[in-house]
């Protein structure tokens, strides 16, 4: 099987880690609740297929309902379909066991056994990434945990306030940090952030 990223030998003062696609599968279910909560929406059945659903990987869901308002000339209510996407996903994890992504939850483990700083900054609220951990059993290993929530409306990725957060709490400089990531939002706001990113892939048989 195709390691999903390659890591670095370059040793950082922190790590920050995205949540879903990066430490977890979480991704398939996410598009499914999106889904179902975009077709009771009024959107059409060409909006938010899988190539712009990855496209929005990581940003705040308020910020991808307004974005395809303007794709599609919607005028959902973002708050409203965000609160029932994430109804849609809490039902799913009641009958799914989502996975762990072994390179990256692996690297977690070094690094919490050698005591160097690392989190998540992830673009689901903390609700749902509090959930998505459960899923998995891996919520016990992420003491920092930095989401929309934390960070002023609409200054989600890629802005770099959700890092920026993450280092500060880490208490490292935001250029010794890295950040792994699954899409370009969240690349584009570690490299805003003054950060370096990794990518990591999609799964691969």
């Amino acid at each position: 099987m195709t390691p999903r990223c390659i890591l670095p030998e370059k040793v950082y003062a922190g790590y920050i880690f995205d949540l879903d696609g990066t430490l977890v599968d979480s991704m398939p279910l996410h598009h499914r609740a999106w889904r179902m909560a975009l077709k009771n929406n009024g959107a059409p059945d060409e909006a938010f297929l899988w190539d712009e659903f990855v496209a929005h990987g990581g940003m705040a869901a308020p910020d991808i309902v307004a974005d395809l308002n303007r794709i599609y000339g919607l005028s959902m209510d973002p708050e409203a379909v965000a609160a029932e996407k994430r109804a849609h996903y809490d039902a799913l994890l009641e009958t799914e066991q989502l996975p762990i992504i072994p390179e990256t939850v692996g690297l977690v483990r070094d690094l919490q056994a050698k005591g160097i700083p690392y989190a998540i900054g992830t673009g689901s609220v903390r609700h749902g990434a509090l959930n998505t951990l459960r899923s998995a059993g891996i919520e016990a290993l992420f003491p920092i945990i930095i989401t929309p929530d934390d960070v002023p409306p609409g200054r989600g990725k890629p802005n770099p306030d959700i890092f920026l957060l993450a280092a500060e709490q880490m208490g490292v400089e935001p250029t010794a940090c890295v950040v792994f990531e699954d899409a370009e939002p969240g690349l584009q706001a570690a490299a805003a952030a003054g950060m370096d990113g990794i990518t990591v892939g999609p799964a691969q048989g």
